[in-house]
């Protein structure tokens, strides 16, 4: 199944690894440090035009991506339920 994690993205519901709140994830440094690495590697993708609240860890081969969108992880997680 997929779900639409904003703009006009949808993502394989089995390739998520995990969906983590900006705000709140963004206060240690190890995240931080993982996510600059990551933009670095070109790995960090923006889903649409707003300010993100929330990323999604996703699987992509050897090397998770990661999805910066504006969908909080309240609504995501609600979709994710939603699949049967």
């Amino acid at each position: 199944m997929y779900i639409h994690i904003g703009g006009d993205a949808i993502l394989r519901a089995a390739d998520v690894i995990g969906v983590f709140d900006l705000d709140n994830a963004s206060w240690s440094h190890r995240t931080r440090a993982f996510l600059a690495e990551a933009e670095k590697a070109g790995r960090v993708e923006t889903v649409g035009d707003e300010l993100p609240r929330s990323f999604i860890l996703a699987d992509a081969g050897r090397l998770p991506r990661i999805l910066l969108t504006h969908v909080t992880t309240a609504t995501l997680k609600k979709r994710m339920a939603l699949l049967p």
